[in-house]
């Protein structure tokens, strides 16, 4: 089964509220038009913000009636106090940013835990597209390499070990392949797209 472009956003979305407690204070960063916020809200009643840099996608939020900050994530969150809020998002966004080690850690600092997901590179149909000589395009990956917004491409493995440099805890992890079904076996290989729940490791 393949998902069309709405059911897959639907399932991503789903996922994610599994890990968010109704009434929680959220942010969502690269939060695009607004669509997992206003998801949230409706499913979930959560109050909170977005966060976009694109003129075009804070009007999205603003039809969509999310409250929208639009600031440089990349520049951290100096705006927010620590803890002032439950769960920070950053949904298929973290493969477009430059600062990945500074948006966690300014994500844990403003939130008790923090969502992320991305498509994962080492994905078995990357993998092939690699061996045949050609930059993968998928599902998850949907972009050709002279027009893909992702600067960053990166693997659960590298992940992992970039969390545990940075003392974040993997709370739980989700891999689905393509047709949207949960991986159990060798997620590195089998995943295409990661979701994580993290925190700081106790100290």
């Amino acid at each position: 089964m393949n998902f069309t472009a709405k059911e897959r956003e639907r399932f991503d979305f789903a996922v994610i509220a599994r890990w968010i407690p109704p009434g929680e204070r959220v942010l969502d960063l690269g939060c695009g038009d607004g669509r997992l916020l206003r998801y949230l809200r409706e499913t979930k009643g959560v109050v909170g913000y977005g966060v976009e840099i694109d003129h075009e996608r804070v009007l999205g939020c603003i039809r969509n009636g999310v409250d929208v900050i639009q600031i440089d994530i990349e520049r951290g969150l100096s705006g927010f106090e620590d803890h002032s809020f439950d769960h920070v998002i950053i949904s298929q966004a973290l493969q477009a940013m430059h600062a990945t080690e500074r948006i966690l850690g300014e994500m844990l600092r403003v939130a008790e835990e923090a969502v992320v997901s991305f498509p994962n590179f080492a994905y078995q149909t990357n993998r092939k597209a690699i061996a045949s000589g050609h930059m993968p395009v998928s599902e998850d990956l949907p972009y050709e390499w002279y027009d893909t917004p992702n600067v960053r491409f990166f693997t659960i493995a590298d992940f992992e070990a970039l969390c545990d440099k940075l003392g974040i805890e993997v709370r739980e992890r989700l891999a689905f392949d393509e047709a949207g079904q949960p991986v159990a076996d060798d997620p590195n290989l089998n995943g295409s797209l990661a979701f994580y729940r993290l925190g700081r490791k106790p100290a």
